[in-house]
């Protein structure tokens, strides 16, 4: 059952965060959580609260009209309350002109559980491709 609701945590993320539904998406993270998207953005792993995450990726994600994050091929290894999940993505990102910028790669997720949910720790963002305009 574990493996089922980390699964599901993590395509939380992705679904919570392509439907601006911004409360909910921060209920699936730690009370500190670290992101890393240097593989992007380049720079350096930032940790922050859930309200932080929320607010920054609010931002981020209301330049585009639509985004469609896609998960897919988990795999999960569960170490007591802590587990590690990783999935392959393609995030695509729709502007109001209608023009694209897609992106593909993998997530690693590491999460813990508490209360006895399944809450995001980390995540690490590797793009390994993308097509059209950012």
């Amino acid at each position: 059952m574990d493996r089922l609701d980390i699964i599901d945590t993590c395509n939380r993320m992705a679904w919570h965060a392509d439907q601006r539904e911004w409360e909910v998406l921060a209920d699936l993270f730690a009370d500190e959580a670290t992101l890393d998207y240097t593989s992007l953005n380049g720079g350096e792993p930032v940790t922050l609260t859930p309200a932080q995450i929320v607010e920054g990726w609010r931002t981020g994600l209301e330049a585009y009209a639509a985004t469609q994050h896609l998960l897919g091929t988990h795999l999960v290894t569960v170490d007591g309350d802590g587990a590690l999940c990783t999935a392959t993505f393609q995030a695509t990102h729709r502007k109001a002109n209608a023009s694209r910028w897609t992106l593909g790669g993998t997530y690693r997720f590491d999460l813990i559980r508490t209360g006895g949910e399944w809450r995001i720790t980390g995540v690490v963002m590797t793009a390994v491709w993308s097509d059209g305009e950012r």
